[in-house]
């Protein structure tokens, strides 16, 4: 092993808790020792009880191997606990970093979304104090028993190192044979329970249109083949296991024949009795591996587990400590962006710049693909840039500390989602409950009188996901929920896809009174309905920006485009920058 290779994370956090391994090595050391008991009973009962016909030394005796035993037992329990504590303490320092691993993971879309590295995260936490990990502790006492062996007789002493070596062999050869059938199983498992997953999300697509028994009979060939590749490994490891505790139970049999055949040759010091030590030693020395071998898809899951989570924090390192900054004002600026998805670097949007004065709001419209949504993304500090920035009042959005940044922005993004929990938890972020702010932001939407007319209120819950308000409804929760104690920079993407004309109105109002106390508002947009209280306009298309400005002079850059294009120039009231509109942007320069 190279010394400068730097310890994994996950290492390192196990590394951390020695001084329980130490503990727990020693109660398995004491405790494997003590499995000689009955075998000491058993000379003794031989030589002082039959020879003396003494009773107490019976009684004494057998007190002796019973105290013996619960010894044994209570070493055990303690290095189980021991070891277990230790399960505890890794969750305490682990757990937190492996779902920010999660969260993070999710956030740069460097995989599907998962719980699956925290149930990888269990299986290493529970193979603490597996019996695997016993039988590892205690096999340094099967090195004891093999020198005592060779004390014994030498002949002995190499017997039980062919048996242990035919022991190692079995190992090897289930490794080889049953990890690839394992591997393949575990990841067949986690695909199902993805697949599973991802149709009980769209249950109601799926419902609709009769789609049921397709995905039924795809789920159940993800199963299938697990179930397959898993049975095949199962066949093989029961062979392997079979054949190590035939190789156990033989050899102490053997050994004891081999004992016998040194005492009619006069080779076996100390007579019959060592004949039956021997016998005892042999079949012991081998418990450890035994265990091992017949309990190896435990380690060969806690491998992969490992395997999986160690690339996972490895992907996504822990975030460093960001220096804490004041509070913004929502002064923006937006600094020839280049940007696309996390991990890629196909750019989706190109050269975008423009800049915001606190208390100002902008419309963003395009098409669709155009980069709107990506767009607010970059906005809020979810995706990085590949080039330039996103600031507010100076400082680099993406790399803010959220949990600081939070509380004075707020997000709509397109895909609207609920967590589940009340209507006040939801609207207050799951942080505490202000119900003189929550009612706030539910009224500036339009959504208070809706919310009292429940029994609960609220105190009513929405549901896994919102499932029990309709599209329009959670969308309004949502917007009260990026507007809730009155943030300084929100971004909305397409706040009112669901919302009907009394929407839209609560929610030109809502943007119009936050604009007044200085809130600085980005909102992506197809709609008309909310330009009317707007300041700023940009055009984007294809990814690039094709105009930005005074909302009035876009307006009347886009007619003016139009009518160069053949259109019939509509009269500039009411605006209708729609796709139609934008789409004829990019005769139009920068406003």
């Amino acid at each position: 092993m190279n010394p400068d290779k730097k310890q994994s994370e996950l290492g390192e956090a196990l590394l951390a808790f020695r001084p329980h391994y130490r503990r727990a090595f020693g109660f398995a050391l004491a405790g494997a020792l003590l499995v000689l008991a009955p075998t000491a009973y058993m000379f003794e009962v031989y030589e002082r009880v039959v020879n003396s016909r003494s009773h107490m030394t019976l009684a004494m005796l057998t007190l002796l191997v019973v105290m013996a035993y619960v010894v044994m037992e209570v070493l055990d329990w303690a290095r189980s606990e021991t070891m277990r504590e230790a399960g505890r303490l890794l969750d305490q320092r682990m757990a937190p970093r492996v779902f920010q691993a999660i969260y993070e993971s999710s956030l740069r879309r460097l995989g599907a979304p998962s719980v699956q590295p925290m149930n990888d995260f269990r299986t290493v936490r529970d193979f603490l104090h597996h019996p695997v990990c016993g039988a590892v502790m205690e096999a340094p006492v099967s090195l004891v028993f093999m020198v005592i062996l060779f004390l014994i007789s030498p002949v002995l002493g190499w017997a039980a190192v062919a048996g242990a070596v035919v022991q190692v062999g079995l190992a090897w050869l289930n490794e080889r044979s049953t990890n690839p059938p394992l591997t393949a199983a575990n990841r067949s498992a986690i695909a199902a329970q993805q697949y599973a997953d991802g149709s009980l999300r769209n249950a109601e697509v799926i419902e609709s249109m009769g789609m049921l028994h397709n995905i039924h009979r795809r789920w159940m060939e993800k199963q299938h083949e697990f179930l397959s590749l898993q049975a095949q490994a199962s066949d093989r490891a029961g062979a392997f296991q079979a054949g190590s505790k035939f190789v156990q139970t033989t050899m102490g049999s053997l050994l004891l024949g081999l004992g016998g055949w040194l005492i009619l040759e006069n080779a076996l010091p100390g007579g019959p009795g060592m004949m039956i030590v021997g016998s005892v030693l042999g079949g012991r020395m081998l418990a450890p591996l035994v265990q091992m071998v017949s309990q190896w898809r435990a380690v060969v899951n806690v491998r992969d587990a490992w395997g999986r989570l160690d690339r996972l924090l490895t992907q996504v390192p822990e975030r460093a400590p960001a220096m804490a900054l004041p509070a913004p004002r929502g002064l923006l600026s937006v600094e020839n962006v280049i940007a696309g998805a996390p991990g890629s670097n196909t750019p989706i949007l190109r050269g975008v710049a423009f800049a915001l004065q606190p208390g100002e709001v902008l419309a963003v419209v395009g098409p669709s693909a155009s980069g709107k949504t990506t767009l607010a993304r970059l906005l809020v500090g979810l995706w990085p840039a590949l080039n330039g920035k996103v600031r507010l009042d100076g400082a680099d959005v993406f790399a803010w500390d959220k949990l600081e940044l939070g509380p004075h922005l707020g997000y709509l993004p397109q895909g609207v989602e609920l967590l589940e929990g009340t209507l006040a938890e939801n609207i207050a972020r799951f942080g505490a409950v202000d119900m003189t702010k929550v009612e706030a932001a539910a009224r500036a939407v339009g959504l208070h009188e809706f919310i009292s007319s429940l029994a609960q209120g609220y105190d009513s819950p929405v549901g896994r996901e919102g499932t029990m308000l309709s599209g329009g409804q959670r969308q309004r929760v949502a917007l009260a929920r990026a507007l809730y104690d009155d943030p300084v920079f929100v971004v909305l993407d397409e706040p009112n896809s669901s919302l009907d004309e009394a929407g839209d109105a609560a929610l030109a109002q809502a943007i119009r009174a936050l604009k007044a106390r200085g809130t600085t508002f980005v909102v992506m947009t197809h709609r008309t309905s909310v330009l009317a209280v707007t300041d700023q306009m940009l055009v984007l298309r294809d990814g690039s920006q094709q105009a930005f400005g005074p909302r009035d002079q876009v307006l009347a850059a886009l007619n003016q485009a139009a009518a160069q294009a053949g259109e019939t120039a509509r009269p500039p009231q009411p605006p209708q920058p729609t796709t139609a509109r934008v789409a004829n942007a990019q005769a139009v320069g920068t406003a």
